[in-house]
């Protein structure tokens, strides 16, 4: 009779190692790579949180945080009985809805125009010229309005006064002012802003043309119903990090190019922080006003995330 032959040992299965620890040996460099960008989120965006507290005092410069008396809900209830302050506010959404309702569709109209474009030595150096102000300071762009638009010596006015028309000093009258930033903004943020929308061009099948154009479709056709569809999840997403900053209308801009006599319609939220804050020392009371900005544009993040999530659409979170 033959013998069993003996059972063997069941091993063990080892377990794997996981967890941080073994993901940041392993990508070491990626990490890395990420700690310049994490320690600036850290210093300038969330270790400042801790300053919002000032809204809730009346702060003094020598007094500190701890020092300082509580005044609860004080400046909000000041912001919201001062009547310069809903001017103010109405300024910031109007050209803030200009710039959306210019500013937006932008990018993706040259993306698209741009992508048409067959010669590729044409093509990059219309790119590059429309990138450039994107680099330029507000500053800079400003000298350059101010001597432009400038109602003596300007070359718009000096054409418009060729073709027999009355100078206009632009940036001093209230009824072109907003249009000036608008335009200028345009300008120098086009460019920029097409780059996203050119790499979601670029990964969209080609076969999906060649299909088209076999059945016929003309580039309009194409571009209804195979680029614009592609793009949609790319538009939502810049739509909804736009909306998060929808009160902030560039201050560097609207400080550099307006002046009191162009108050009425291009005082907005920053310049009015800045103006109470800086040059009046009311420093709980612009804190006040710059968490009540933070606030708008958190509710309106939320509110078109889960709005883009009922129509079928990923959202940002």
């Amino acid at each position: 009779m033959e013998e069993a032959a003996p059972a063997k040992k069941a091993i063990a299965p080892t377990r794997r190692k996981s967890g941080w620890g073994l993901s940041i040996r392993k990508h070491w460099d990626l990490y890395l790579i990420m700690v310049p960008g994490i320690l600036y989120f850290i210093i300038y965006k969330y270790l400042p949180m801790a300053g919002i507290v000032i809204a809730f005092q009346d702060y003094g410069v020598f007094s500190g945080i701890r020092g300082s008396e509580w005044v609860g809900l004080a400046h909000f209830k000041a912001m919201f009985t001062d009547s310069e302050f809903y001017e103010i506010f109405r300024n910031t959404l109007v050209i803030s809805l200009y710039k959306l309702i210019w500013g937006f569709p932008g990018p993706i109209i040259l993306a698209i125009m741009l992508n048409e474009i067959k010669n590729m030595f044409f093509k990059r150096s219309v790119q590059t010229l429309i990138y450039l102000p994107h680099f330029l300071s507000w500053v800079i762009i400003g000298g350059v309005l101010v001597n432009l638009l400038s109602p003596t010596t300007g070359m718009v006015n000096e054409l418009l006064q060729w073709l027999g028309f009355k100078p206009i000093f632009f940036l001093a009258d209230p009824n072109w002012f907003r249009s000036i930033l608008v335009i200028s903004d345009l300008w120098k943020e086009v460019g920029w802003g097409a780059i996203i929308y050119l790499a979601a061009i670029a990964g969209i099948d080609p076969q999906l043309y060649e299909a088209a154009i076999m059945d016929g479709a003309g580039k309009w056709k194409q571009i209804t119903h195979i680029t614009l569809p592609s793009l949609l999840s790319t538009i939502v997403i810049m739509l909804l990090l736009r909306l998060g900053s929808i009160l902030d209308v560039g201050f560097e801009q609207i400080f550099v190019l307006y002046s009191p006599l162009v108050y009425d319609v291009a005082d907005v939220i920053q310049t009015y922080v800045y103006r109470m804050g800086i040059t009046q020392a009311e420093f709980s009371f612009t804190t006040a006003v710059g968490l009540f900005e933070s606030v708008i544009g958190l509710i309106l993040v939320v509110s078109a995330n889960k709005a883009v999530k009922k129509i079928g659409q990923e959202g940002i979170w």
